[in-house]
């Protein structure tokens, strides 16, 4: 699963951002070096403005890219804040990985990594993966109600003994009641990591980006707890 991960950047100059890409095999994590990155506009998919290649670490060098202004994501409004880009990577004995949508704020470092997988795993095709809009900035249905009380209809302990910091969460890929949906194994701290790069800005002031992350590790946490989603 991608993840677009900012951190706050430094040296980067007014209305531009900075992106380094971190390119992994599906297979054992090892770095994919000597990979070829094409970026370009996501309006302009054709048109490549930057060539990059992976070190032996699997990781391109830091670039900077033009972003819109840095008021756009500290105020509300309509404009979207942040500038979008397509990534392309290519590597001797990989299928090919198309990134679609990686998100570039101002005065920012943005981190993609990308997962590749070796041509002797079975794909028929590029594999394009497509970043949705941030939920700030997108259009998305209103979050699910919750009842301040909670129904109790199973036997059973359902609240752990003390809360655990789990090495990894359950993600159920679809509403509550849709037991038809997939679920996902994925690591604390990068289930954390994500939903923080998909609901906040990495231009907000520090404290506010301490509080959300705060809120985030707080409502996870209890649904750990709990056992919330016991269920799917």
């Amino acid at each position: 699963m991608p993840v677009n991960i900012i951190h706050a950047a430094q040296n980067a100059g007014p209305d531009t951002g900075r992106l380094k890409i971190s390119v992994t095999s599906s297979v054992g994590l090892l770095p994919v070096t000597d990979a070829t990155v094409k970026i370009s506009y996501k309006g302009m998919p054709d048109s490549t403005i930057e060539t990059l290649n992976t070190d032996i670490s699997g990781q391109t060098e830091e670039i900077a890219l033009p972003s819109p202004p840095l008021e756009y994501s500290l105020e509300p409004g309509s404009s979207q804040p942040y500038s979008e880009y397509n990534i392309e990577v290519n590597a001797p004995g990989y299928e090919p990985v198309m990134v679609s949508g990686t998100e570039i704020l101002p005065d920012a470092l943005a981190l993609q990594p990308i997962t590749m997988n070796p041509i002797e795993v079975e794909q028929e095709e590029e594999e394009t993966i497509v970043i949705p809009d941030h939920t700030l900035y997108g259009e998305y249905p209103p979050k699910i109600p919750e009842d301040e009380i909670k129904p109790m209809d199973e036997t059973g302990e359902i609240v752990l003994s003390r809360v655990v910091i789990p090495e990894y969460v359950v993600v159920h890929d679809g509403t509550p009641s849709d037991s038809s949906a997939p679920n996902f194994y994925v690591k604390y701290k990068d289930y954390i990591k994500n939903v923080a790069s998909s609901e906040i800005y990495a231009t907000w002031p520090e404290n506010s980006i301490y509080a959300n992350i705060l809120a985030i590790m707080s409502v996870t946490l209890n649904r750990v707890y709990t056992e919330w989603y016991r269920n799917l």
